[in-house]
């Protein structure tokens, strides 16, 4: 197929699935409740530590900023996903290493705690098994993932001790460099890999830990696919043969993921979705906005509604071009006709920065469900996008693992 015919085809099928982004139709709806649906992907775990917040309560994107919780799950039909322990880049000192490291153990912790509170609706889930026990048993299953490897950069041990706390997934490298890879959006520094960074691969395959190589740069891409025993997942990147940033993965890259058995999550992240020219205006305005109030993790409930209201009053001043749900179609149905549907996945990244026109929380899942069989991708081949093909590598990071790495479900205190 030439390039022309591929764009055309690949622009027809999303027309075709425009229909889909209002509601799903109930024989979709229906296709779509058989199916095990995760996100690769979810940021949540910022809010854990908020006040008043609860992840047992309906919250409201328009105006809480919030995008994830059980009753949207529900309404979703979404049967769990990958938590992450997002740490942010900072000083690549001892002291940063630390500071760092406390963090996240924190923060696996508060996961842990909210797995324990609510252990009626709520599993944790170390393998692909104890994911699908959960949905049998009429439960949503918590998988614990690690964003940016900062909090172990300069000791790889810890990462032995993050999987004894739970962690199935781990990251490198987030928006900037570290010491163990380069970002994609930052100065080559490594040039790939570090030393240190080639030792986490051979240490994640060693303990049965999924990589994920989403905001890492396409050079750490490649010599990870070479490097790595098992296959790896991008839990939240889009197409660059669809818009050119660097967040989103080349074809060629693309390609080499699936021939390795991996799968690329397809993300909704505006800017990564398309062109949004900065305004300086606009970005003095954030600025100032942020400035005013404290971290997110501090935030009561009143003052999470009053930063979305100002932050829209900023977006109605100097709006940006808003990607839309077919946006979305392009980037899926692009990569899906590159590297196949066993090959692809989603994530929203939501409670990240993720959402789009359309596509403003879990409870829009089904509509990609609809679009999909709209185009004439069968039940089953959809099941796997939307959570079989995960799982399928998360089996085969955890088949290669040194016997006894891999740990049976661990206590709670």
């Amino acid at each position: 197929m030439t390039s022309a015919l591929l764009k055309i085809t690949v622009a027809g099928l999303a027309l075709m699935a425009a229909g889909a982004a209002t509601a799903a139709a109930p024989d979709a709806r229906k296709a779509h409740e058989g199916m095990i649906v995760l996100d690769t992907h979810f940021d949540t775990p910022a809010n854990l530590g908020r006040p008043e917040w609860n992840i047992m309560d309906r919250h409201v994107e328009a105006t809480d900023g919030d995008q994830v919780d059980l009753p949207r799950m529900i309404d979703g039909g979404v049967d769990g996903g990958f938590f992450a322990i997002f740490t942010a880049s900072g000083p690549r000192t001892s002291e940063g290493d630390r500071a760092a490291r406390d963090f996240a153990i924190r923060r696996g912790v508060q996961i842990r705690e909210m797995i324990a509170k609510h252990a009626d609706t709520f599993s944790l889930a170390i393998t692909a098994d104890d994911a699908e026990a959960a949905v049998k048993q009429g439960k949503r299953f918590v998988f614990l993932s690690m964003e940016n490897g900062y909090p172990f950069e300069r000791d790889i041990s810890l990462m032995s001790a993050f999987r004894s706390l739970g962690v199935t997934m781990m990251s490198p490298v987030h928006t900037k460099n570290n010491d163990l890879a380069d970002s994609s959006t930052d100065k080559p520094e490594w040039n790939g890999l570090s030393p240190a960074g080639k030792a986490y691969v051979a240490e994640a395959n060693r303990l049965g830990i999924l990589i994920d190589l989403s905001h890492a740069s396409d050079a750490v891409v490649r010599q990870t696919v070479a490097l790595s025993k098992a296959p790896i997942i991008l839990s939240h990147s889009g197409m660059r043969g669809v818009f050119d940033h660097p967040r989103n993965i080349p074809d060629a890259e693309a390609k080499l993921i699936a021939e390795k058995g991996g799968v690329i999550q397809i993300n909704a992240f505006n800017a990564y979705m398309i062109a949004t020219p900065k305004i300086p205006e606009r970005e003095a305005a954030l600025k100032e906005l942020m400035a005013g109030f404290m971290s997110r993790a501090n935030m009561s409930a009143q003052e999470r509604r009053d930063l979305i209201a100002r932050r829209k009053e900023i977006d109605a001043r100097w709006p940006v071009p808003q990607a839309t749900f077919d946006d979305l179609m392009k980037h899926i149905l692009h990569a899906i006709k590159l590297v196949g549907i066993d090959h692809i996945g989603i994530s929203g990244d939501f409670d990240g920065g993720g959402g789009i026109e359309g596509f403003r929380d879990i409870t829009d899942f089904p509509k990609v469900t609809a679009a999909l069989l709209k185009a004439g991708y069968k039940a089953e081949d959809i099941a796997g996008l939307w959570g079989g093909n995960a799982l399928r590598v998360l089996r085969a990071a955890q088949v290669g693992a040194e016997p006894g790495t891999v740990p049976a479900i661990p206590f709670t205190n």
